[in-house]
């Protein structure tokens, strides 16, 4: 069951959702259309558009769809010329066959799968790509790990490829991609990214205050963080792909 408080809980944070965090690998987006160029790309679950900005780089056309009007709005003001449309997996307000490709920035795991898979399935023409894209942070450093836990940062790339094994009946085999990248945050900056998180979004006032009380403790005193005025954060960015039949 789709935690539907959660998953429109980030509206609220909008502004600094966009800001603290992280873009995507140019190689990971150009992975997950599977060589297509120049085409017309649903960014579905599109959030503030950090997704649709690295596609629109790319030259390709893209049109972001939205269930949450904060995010909707962000979106707006950080990418010029751009709207989302208002919509979600499960009701694209797209006709029959009109992308290309449709990706997923951070958000497939908010989806209801069987319903989303018939509407992007729906959507793409045949031979189309869909393809979920995650950044995770790799907690194969201690104090990464550490940041998660206190964060109550559940999701791991080898969760990620061990729970989703196919997208249903009209697409052929997922294929994975893994990428790795940095993001550059000062220690304000990781507090203000965990703050863009669900967990924290939804959480109790004491849970709020426990969960900044126990980070700037990381954070002030961790060997490979104390004293630095800028934090490097690893990620690992996992692709899963497919193609419609």
């Amino acid at each position: 069951m789709v935690d539907h408080t959660h998953a429109l809980s980030f509206g609220a944070a909008a502004s600094d959702y966009d800001r603290f965090r992280p873009r995507y690998p140019e190689a990971a987006v150009r992975w997950a259309l599977d060589g297509l160029s120049d085409a017309r790309v649903v960014d579905l679950g599109a959030g503030t558009g950090i997704l649709t900005r690295a596609l629109l780089a790319l030259g390709h056309e893209v049109v972001p769809v939205e269930p949450d009007p904060g995010m909707r709005a962000q979106l707006a003001d950080a990418t010029p010329g751009t709207t989302a449309l208002a919509g979600s997996a499960e009701a694209v307000p797209l006709p029959d066959g009109a992308a290309d490709a449709v990706l997923v920035g951070t958000a497939y795991h908010w989806f209801d799968r069987e319903p989303a898979h018939a509407e992007i399935a729906r959507v793409l023409r045949p031979g189309g790509a869909f393809a979920p894209i995650w950044n995770v942070r790799d907690d194969r450093l201690d104090w990464v790990a550490e940041l998660s836990r206190i964060a109550h940062i559940g999701e791991k790339s080898a969760n990620l490829i061990e729970s989703y094994t196919d997208f249903g009946p009209a697409f052929d085999a997922i294929e994975l991609g893994e990428f790795t990248h940095r993001t550059t945050l000062t220690p304000d900056g990781v507090l203000g990214m965990i703050r863009t998180r669900s967990y924290w979004l939804t959480a109790s006032s004491t849970d709020r205050q426990r969960v900044e009380r126990e980070l700037r403790h990381l954070l002030d005193s961790h060997p490979d963080l104390a004293g630095r005025e800028a934090v490097e954060l690893p990620y690992r960015t996992i692709v899963l792909r497919a193609r419609r039949r």
